[in-house]
């Protein structure tokens, strides 16, 4: 019988004379995520967002999309009368709990809405006649205003909607709602992470990831490609830069204090990152940062790599634990490719001893004796990143 789905909101409903901004953004997100599925019709209509779907839709693989919409409150599905006449409408829902409820020994309370005043029964007056025809055509219910086990929900538009379940969706605000941003992506935990909580908030994601062949394999490319494309199922197309870091890296490691290695690599990244976000029109920088978590994460070092930045740094994890990552890492399902054993540019050439509390004075004055070759190394490594586009359905294009 579910022919539909209706789509609820939270914050968007706050957003006062936006508020048709926001709900046109979420209408068009959840096209463009359905249009991967089949032909869905996505309407806006007074505050709500329909999902009319097509003959012989795939039920679970409809809802599992839905649940990766940012924005989608709650996804219930409903069950469609092609009419508002009243007759019709008691003997549908009738049918609905006839057919989805086999134990009826339940309490219950009838919900309604309706879209126009002019429809000739009140919504106290829908509830109170629905409830009664419920209760004789189905002696075993019972009506509990306060604390039913069951919703009966009914709104009349120029079709009718029953439903009476609700399915958890992800919340937040849809893509794009929010600007676009510029994430530090590598193949550990925290970072995807990242991507992905910034992107609840309404902004688009770009990313950057530096390779250090031959010191990181194929495999370790091809990893964080991977993470992309489960972000990409969140966020949309996701334009990712590939930066070969290598020749940079080994010119610090050559020229600069070891103890000082992370933090002055972690600078370079910044400056890089930061470039690309400029070029493309990014508002900020994403980072997967956790206060104290390593040695460059200390408050000290995130100070001195901040130095570096014109655009604000963005770290939606700077106070979780990672115990708390690992767990929103396994319900994206990022985890399982984050622990793959393929190692990124950021777990070699580790110092032994790592500074934790850098002066940024120090720091700079240790990146003058890098000279003017590192800034010519820069330049190539910007000229020559590849840039992939990745997009929700597993496809790349160069």
């Amino acid at each position: 019988m579910y022919k539909a789905f209706l789509l609820k909101y939270a914050e968007i409903g706050l957003k006062g004379k936006n508020r048709n901004v926001f709900e046109n953004a979420l209408r068009d997100r959840v096209q463009e995520t359905l249009a991967r599925l089949g032909e869905y019709r996505v309407v806006r209509e007074q505050g709500r967002i329909f999902v009319e779907c097509p003959d012989n839709f795939d039920y679970e693989e409809t809802v599992d999309a839905l649940k990766t919409v940012f924005g989608v409150f709650g996804i219930s599905p409903v069950v469609v009368i092609d009419s508002t006449d009243w007759e019709q409408i008691i003997e549908g829902t009738g049918r609905y709990i006839e057919q989805f409820y086999q134990d009826k020994n339940f309490t219950f309370k009838v919900e309604a809405k309706r879209a126009s005043k002019l429809y000739p029964l009140t919504t106290p007056e829908i509830c109170a006649s629905m409830g009664e025809y419920l209760l004789n055509r189905f002696p075993q219910l019972r009506v509990d205003v306060h604390d039913p086990k069951e919703r009966i929900c009914i709104e009349v538009r120029t079709k009718t909607y029953v439903y009476s379940k609700t399915i958890k969706g992800p919340g937040g605000m849809p893509v794009g709602t929010g600007g676009k941003a510029m994430l530090l992506l590598s193949g550990g935990i925290d970072s995807p992470v990242a991507g992905y909580m910034i992107a609840k908030r309404g902004v688009a994601i770009e990313a950057t990831y530096f390779h250090a062949p031959p010191y990181t394999s194929e495999r370790a490319k091809q990893k964080v490609v991977d993470l992309a494309r489960i972000i990409s199922d969140y966020t949309g197309a996701i334009r990712l830069h590939i930066v070969n870091f290598t020749d940079i890296q080994l010119e610090i490691y050559e020229k600069c204090p070891h103890e000082e290695l992370t933090i002055i690599m972690r600078r370079y990244m910044m400056r890089i990152a930061e470039h690309f976000a400029k070029k493309d029109g990014c508002l900020g920088l994403i980072t997967g940062e956790s206060i104290g978590q390593v040695a460059s994460q200390t408050m000290q070092s995130l100070i001195v790599t901040n130095a570096v930045c014109e655009l604000p740094v963005l770290r939606p994890v700077i106070g979780f634990d990672k115990q708390e990552i690992v767990t929103l890492a396994k319900e994206i399902g990022t985890f399982e490719t984050s622990i793959e054993p393929y190692e990124d540019c950021c777990t070699i050439f580790v110092a032994k001893h790592p500074v934790t509390k850098p002066l940024q004075k120090v720091i700079e004055a240790s990146e003058k004796l890098l000279g003017e070759k590192i800034e010519e190394l820069v330049e190539t490594a910007v000229k020559t990143a590849e840039i992939i586009e990745i997009m929700p359905d597993g496809g790349e294009c160069a």
